[in-house]
């Protein structure tokens, strides 16, 4: 009976526990993209559109998408998976659309500066993301339209479009970070401000890998 209580009590903890840890990513990444438009005032110059348009594409769009199937944390928790298949992939959509707008701004803006492109570790990665996030939104037509899938298993589908989408969300959150430690950004903030932006894609990511990997290795259980 007491053992009962405790499993009973260890499992209310750690829907508790789950639910706080999601309610703050949405919290996060809500912030995060509001101090980014507030600093980089979208429309000031060419360049504003830039970080602007990342920050909406990897910490919004792409965060809320996947959290969208957070069995703790969902704003959509009671709509049927379908719905919140369609509501992800338009997300997605929207994230990509943003990206490519944001990435091809900063081309521009070197060109017209005469400087040369891709050459930091932020531009790669950026430039990697924004490549990855294209083709996993273009890889997951199968999941949407069934009959692209032939000779395909849809749970192989799943599963390979959630570890792919896991790490294109890994490389997005990777690139924010990175893209803190520029130039315009540190002289725009103090370090202790930078030290919390950093915070955001970090616990952000946390959160997000928790969810992805406890969701499949529940599944793998129940089909054991």
């Amino acid at each position: 009976m007491a053992q009962g209580k405790e499993t009973e009590s260890e499992a209310r903890l750690y829907r508790y526990t789950r639910t706080v840890a999601a309610a703050l990513t949405h919290v996060l990444c809500v912030a995060f993209t509001v101090l980014l438009v507030f600093l980089s005032r979208p429309g000031s110059s060419l360049f504003s559109w830039h970080p602007f348009l990342m920050t909406v594409a990897f910490s919004f769009f792409m965060t809320e998408a996947i959290l969208l199937f957070s069995p703790h944390g969902s704003p959509i928790r009671k709509f049927a998976h379908k719905t919140k298949g369609r509501i992800h992939w338009t997300l997605q959509v929207l994230c990509v659309n943003c990206a490519v707008v944001g990435l091809a701004v900063i081309a521009y803006n070197k060109h017209l500066n005469n400087k040369p492109h891709f050459t930091s570790w932020h531009g790669l990665l950026g430039l990697t993301t924004v490549c990855v996030a294209g083709l996993q939104s273009l890889a997951a037509l199968p999941l949407k339209y069934h009959t692209l899938a032939k000779g395909w298993s849809l749970a192989k589908l799943k599963r390979y479009h959630a570890a792919s989408g896991l790490v294109t969300y890994l490389f997005g959150c990777g690139s924010l970070l990175l893209g803190l430690c520029s130039t315009w950004f540190t002289v725009s903030v103090s370090s202790y401000t930078w030290y919390l932006s950093a915070l955001c894609p970090v616990l952000s990511a946390l959160v997000i890998m928790d969810q992805v990997s406890r969701a499949y290795t529940t599944k793998k259980r129940l089909q054991s």
